[in-house]
């Protein structure tokens, strides 16, 4: 039998507030690796509170990549994380070093470890003429729009979701090609690293929504609304004529809260509504994980000796597990 001789890297998924960031930091710190962000909300600046971003102490205590790569005005694609986070990984493995793949987001995930679709690239001026439909007619009609072309698509893609009705849109009117004709014509270029993934999900759904109330009452106590203030207060934000449409904006939570600053939400439905919704996300992102089917799952609370044992069976034996 050949060996395998790819470099190695770990992949710690599973739904918010599972623990995946305190795992992550632990296991960097003692095997000398570095944490690589999956998560669509870290990588924007200003988004520290309400993201759960590793604070100061914790940077300066293992390397994270992935991290603060844009403003929160700006776009960042599936595409052009897979890009960063490869060079990222490249990166690491040439300085000895694991990389440790820490987060929630699945299509980043998706889009690293198996590779995105090739198709037509993004088109500013595509992309504004949709953004003022939808500001005409709103959001569910182009994604009505989009069923009529692209029905395998529209089939897998929300209303309420505007970025991939967008793009879905654009795709077909840029190359008159449907976007999910684009996807399973394609050959994709997976990940040259050998991959453990392991998926951190407590079994007691009560206690993930738990831990998601109890952490977003302390982000409250932390003071997110004040850097949602913050945020408003951007002059490039205040410039933007549909805030609520950026990706960064409508991140779980910052959503909400804008919302609340607006006036368009009372006070005392604020809190329920972004605990809701972080608990929507959770139950998103355990059905993306259903998918995965090379990966292990382990409730990180009682299953913490598989864990180990997982890791140490995956590691050279050279390197060990401390």
């Amino acid at each position: 039998m050949v060996a395998d001789r790819r470099p190695i890297a770990l992949a710690l998924m599973g739904p918010t507030a599972s623990g995946k960031t305190a795992l992550a930091m632990e296991w960097a710190q003692r095997l000398d690796g570095e944490i690589v962000s999956v998560d669509s909300a870290l990588v924007y600046r200003g988004l520290d509170i309400g993201a759960a971003k590793p604070d100061a102490a914790m940077l300066a205590a293992v390397p994270h990549h992935l991290i603060d790569v844009r403003e929160p005005w700006q776009p960042y694609s599936a595409a052009e994380f897979a890009t960063d986070a490869r060079a990222a990984l490249d990166a690491i493995a040439a300085r000895g070093k694991i990389p440790i793949l820490a987060g929630g987001t699945g299509l980043y995930f998706q889009a690293l470890l198996e590779g995105l679709a090739p198709m037509p690239e993004a088109d500013p001026a595509v992309r504004a003429i949709i953004a003022g439909e939808a500001a005409d007619k709103g959001w569910p009609a182009l994604h009505a729009e989009l069923a009529k072309v692209d029905p395998r698509a529209a089939a897998k893609i929300k209303a309420t979701d505007p970025q991939r009705i967008q793009r879905a849109l654009e795709v077909f009117r840029l190359s008159g090609k449907p976007i999910s004709e684009w996807q399973a014509a394609s050959v994709r270029e997976r990940l040259p690293f050998r991959v453990l993934k392991l998926v951190l999900s407590p079994r007691d759904r009560a206690l993930l929504h738990q831990r998601i109330e109890l952490r977003f009452d302390a982000m409250l106590q932390a003071g997110f609304l004040q850097e949602v203030h913050r945020l408003r207060d951007l002059p490039q934000l205040q410039a933007i004529d549909k805030p609520l449409d950026l990706p960064a904006i409508r991140a779980v939570g910052y959503r909400q809260a804008w919302e609340y600053l607006d006036g368009t939400v009372p006070e005392a439905e604020f809190r329920d509504r972004a605990i809701f919704a972080t608990r929507q996300l959770a139950k998103r992102q355990l059905t993306w994980l259903r998918g995965q089917q090379d990966a292990r799952w382990f409730d990180p609370l009682t299953d913490r000796q598989a864990l180990e044992a997982a890791l140490a069976l995956f590691l050279p034996s050279n390197l060990g597990t401390g």
